[in-house]
């Protein structure tokens, strides 16, 4: 692992990451392990929960790290409220010092006027209302200890709206705002408060989009090279590593090839 994350920051630290079954969230949950980590995996999906534990402690072996290696699963649904309360009496002993709000999804690319009931729901239960309930959670938690980390991953999505983007749109700007708010009411406090905004990444985020359609997922990078999880998993950790006096408030990342949500360059065919 290169000296720029300084590990030694992160050693023993416990990291809990929601979505953590696939994609953004399993990768930095196995770079978390990797640097000597904790790591609290929190998601829906028990079976895929479960490949990932695994591979946080190889990762953890991998790394040679002396502290930590410990791996939670924690199966909840971000829209269940009663499921993210029970959240604090299952960590097994740990003391969570870092939260990684990633869960997020978005259904569709309909236009405003036919946009489902079922999708609007489902789209701020998970991306806002979920995220805001754990984070109050997690607030006072740290408000106890005196300490802590909040890393919110937003998106391009959140600092400029597009066509076919809103009800997604409107929940990562939801999640700017929100998170905007989190560091102004904590700067007297050690707790640090840190939103990522990515641009595309091709994870299986774009098959959910798409309700299971792959291959339309796929064209979505025709001719482009994304992001991919590990690159965004870079930067989660990269953030959760410096010192305790320093807070990246916000990171904006793209591919090179993007600009905006809707500028981009493609390869000619």
């Amino acid at each position: 692992m290169s000296n720029v994350f300084n590990t030694s920051r992160l050693l023993g630290k416990t990291v809990l990451i929601t979505g953590a079954s696939a994609g953004i969230g399993a990768s930095a949950a196995k770079l978390f392990s990797k640097a000597g980590c904790n790591v609290v995996l929190l998601a829906r999906r028990a079976e895929k929960l479960k490949d990932v534990k695994a591979e946080c402690e190889t990762s953890h072996k991998e790394g040679g790290a002396k502290e930590g290696g410990k791996v939670v699963c924690i199966e909840a649904d971000m829209q269940d409220r009663k499921a993210l309360n029970e959240v604090v009496g299952k960590l097994e002993g740990l003391k969570v010092d870092i939260l990684v709000n990633n869960a997020g999804m978005v259904h569709g690319r309909e236009h405003i006027g036919v946009i489902s009931d079922e999708d609007i729901d489902v789209m701020f239960q998970t991306n806002v209302i979920g995220l805001i309930h754990i984070t109050q959670i997690f607030v006072r938690e740290f408000k106890k200890q005196n300490s802590g980390m909040i890393i919110n991953i937003g998106s391009v999505a959140g600092r400029e709206p597009y066509a076919g983007g809103g009800i997604y749109c409107a929940t990562k700007h939801a999640v700017a705002s929100f998170t905007g708010s989190l560091l102004r009411e904590l700067v007297n406090t050690p707790i640090r408060v840190c939103e990522v905004q990515p641009g595309m990444v091709e994870t299986e985020f774009s098959v959910v989009r798409y309700r299971g359609d792959a291959a339309r997922a796929q064209s979505e990078y025709k001719g482009f090279d994304p992001l991919t999880g590990d690159d965004i998993a870079e930067e989660i950790v990269w953030c959760a590593s410096r010192p305790a006096h320093v807070n990246i408030a916000q990171l904006f990342v793209l591919p090179i090839q993007q600009a905006s949500p809707t500028v981009n360059w493609r390869r000619p065919e």
